[in-house]
């Protein structure tokens, strides 16, 4: 299980983490003739290869690379504006698939285990990255369905405020779940309400409370579904 926790913690840091937008965009725009397709293929492959920490396990680290490769490749040749929000679900559920796959022939592979970092902080660990970047990335795609312009919010905000309230609410919702604080989400739920009130109330404009809603909503509900998931998981 610690195999496939390090696996799929490589994964995140890899498409999410250590993926800028700029990067990401010069993929699209040159897709095969990019280096950033290939560069970002191969990094996938050396951090699978920094997790698994056994240089035996190359030829698994050399799949992840070419089966990345083969999928970020088709993705990028078929993405439409119409389909790019499924065609990033069904990329993400085919990386994860692929290193579900190849957890089963390498799990009983005699690999050095750390006795100091157990299963539970590794899960930990997991859930912590999976709630930053990838979760905050995947509502951002769920939320190309709708634009907001200056005219909708009329509010002035900080450059990525609202990416790093998002993160740190969730790792706060998450840590609140696995410690049995139920009612401390209540009470950020409330907290984070009253404050933006005023700038919804300074708005008046139905699209943008719709829009706050929704994704406090969804931010919240995938913090405590990963919470109740850790502690269901947790030995």
């Amino acid at each position: 299980m610690i195999l496939l926790l390090k696996l799929l913690i490589a994964h995140f840091l890899g498409d999410f983490v250590l993926q800028t937008n700029s990067f990401t965009k010069k993929k699209e725009k040159h897709q095969l003739k990019s280096p950033h397709l290939y560069i970002h293929a191969i990094l996938h492959g050396l951090l699978a290869l920094l997790f698994l920490n056994d240089i035996k396990l190359w030829w698994a680290a050399v799949i992840i690379t070419i089966t990345h490769l083969i999928i970020d490749a088709g993705k990028l040749k078929l993405t439409t504006k119409k389909n790019s929000r499924w065609l990033f679900l069904i990329d993400q559920l085919l990386h994860i698939l692929v290193i579900c796959v190849l957890y089963t022939f390498i799990e009983e592979v005699d690999i050095l285990e750390d006795f100091i970092i157990t299963e539970n902080t590794w899960l930990f660990i997991l859930c912590s990255i999976f709630l930053t970047s990838p979760v905050g990335i995947m509502l951002k795609v769920f939320f190309t369905r709708w634009k907001l312009d200056e005219k909708d919010t009329g509010i002035d905000s900080l450059k990525n405020a609202g990416k790093w309230i998002g993160m740190i609410e969730r790792l706060l919702v998450f840590v609140f779940i696995i410690s049995g604080n139920f009612s401390a989400v209540g009470f950020l739920l409330t907290a984070k309400s009253v404050f933006r009130f005023g700038d919804l109330s300074k708005a008046k404009n139905m699209k943008l409370t719709e829009y706050v809603l929704i994704g406090t909503l969804l931010s919240f509900g995938i913090a405590i579904l990963v919470g109740l998931l850790f502690n269901s998981l947790m030995i």
